[in-house]
C-alpha cells in the first residue's frame, strides 16, 4: 500500500521574539554568508500515513498539531502533503563558507 508524507511546518508568530533566529543571523556574516536579511527558526514534523490523504486525514493532522506539535498562543503551523515517489535526499553541500 502506498505510503504519503505529510508535513506540518511550524514557526514562531512574527510578532514573537526569535533569539535562536537572531544568533544565526549575526553569525552567518562571520562565516561568509552575506546578503541574509532575516532568520526565522521552525521546526518541521513529517508524519507518513498508510492510504489516500483525505479531507478526514487532514483534519486529525491539523487537530494534531494545534493540540500537541505547535503551541498555538505563540506559533503558526501549515499543513501539506508531499509525493513520496518524488523525494529526493541529497548529502551534497549548497554552499561553501570558504
Amino acid at each position: 500500500m502506498p505510503v504519503a508524507r505529510v508535513v506540518v511546518d511550524v514557526m514562531l508568530k512574527p510578532e514573537i521574539l526569535d533569539p535562536q533566529g537572531q544568533a544565526v543571523q549575526r553569525a552567518l556574516p562571520r562565516l561568509g554568508f552575506t546578503g541574509i536579511t532575516d532568520v526565522r527558526q521552525g521546526k518541521r514534523f513529517e508524519l507518513e500515513l498508510e492510504g489516500p490523504v483525505d479531507d478526514a486525514a487532514l483534519a486529525r493532522i491539523r487537530e494534531a498539531a494545534e493540540t500537541f506539535l505547535a503551541n498555538t498562543v505563540i506559533e503558526d503551523f501549515t499543513v501539506r502533503v508531499e509525493e513520496t515517489a518524488t523525494l529526493v535526499t541529497s548529502s551534497s553541500v549548497v554552499g561553501d563558507a570558504k
